[in-house]
């Protein structure tokens, strides 16, 4: 594999699980835009484990996105008070609380089969966390958060934990990120960032576990097969976004795919009949 290949599905793999990261707070109906502020969170967090405590990258790398994940937690009870516009402007200023970090040199390096494994990992969790009655009951939430209280589901519990856990998997992000590229550096983690990675879930789609893994591949390959076109390339890319956002404004893919195996317990969820 050339160089050139590996560092591209670098980036795919990365972004994939960033996708993630934002999905799970817009499956339950929250548009975070601090997604990027949790991201470098798990960066710097895992380069420091990993710097310092010599703690090996694949496991600094998980405790980056459970240190992302308890920061959300903290954060989490305010921020989700506020709605629409304002919500997505509480969770921009979250970007800002670490704006201001330093750059880090990281001196454990992973290659791509790491971030590969680490990036099918977070898919295969989201689709088992969706084929269950956790996914079910965000999938209300997000649909009538009143019916969802009177089917009797803790509606701000179930906004907090997907709140959380899109943190935890941008740390993990984050955490890859550093370890792969040896530097990290809060001006990469910024409200730029943040907006790729939520316009990732929206072009795949919002209602669907495949979505986001659709989402954030076209906006990662198809940039790099218009090279060709050298400075039209971004123009070409522009205009197929637009089009296919006219033709399909809720993403790529529609309705949440789960097992069969849960399919009946997700309809009785739904018409109140679960115990």
């Amino acid at each position: 594999m050339s160089g050139y290949v590996e560092g591209i599905l670098v980036l795919l793999a990365i972004n994939v699980v960033f996708a993630y990261g934002a999905f799970l707070p817009i499956a339950a109906g929250q548009l975070n835009l601090g997604i990027a502020g949790f991201a470098a969170i798990g960066g710097y967090v895992s380069a420091l484990l990993s710097n310092n405590a010599v703690v090996p990258a694949p496991v600094a790398i998980p405790v980056g996105g459970l240190a992302a994940a308890m920061v959300a937690l903290a954060v989490a009870a305010p921020v989700l008070r506020t709605r629409g516009i304002y919500l997505a402007l509480a969770t921009f200023a979250l970007i800002e609380m670490v704006g201001g970090a330093a750059g880090y040199p990281v001196a454990a390096f992973i290659r791509f089969p790491t971030i590969a494994a680490f990036a099918a990992g977070v898919a295969l969790v989201v689709w088992l966390l969706f084929a269950t009655r956790f996914g079910i009951a965000i999938t209300a939430v997000h649909d009538d958060e009143r019916v969802a209280d009177l089917m009797g589901l803790n509606v701000r519990a179930f906004q907090i934990a997907a709140f959380a856990l899109g943190a935890g998997f941008a740390g993990i992000g984050g955490g890859l990120y550093a370890h792969h590229f040896s530097y990290v550096e809060a001006q990469y983690f910024g409200i730029t960032l943040s907006i790729s990675i939520v316009l990732y879930v929206l072009f795949g789609g919002t209602r669907s576990v495949l979505g986001p893994l659709l989402g954030a591949t076209i906006f990662t390959l198809l940039p790099e097969l218009l090279r060709g076109s050298a400075q039209w390339r971004y123009v070409l890319f522009a205009g197929i976004v637009i089009v296919v956002m006219v033709l399909r404004p809720q993403g790529l893919v529609t309705g949440m795919q789960m097992p069969r195996l849960f399919r009946d317990d997700g309809a009785r969820l739904r018409t109140g009949q679960a115990q």
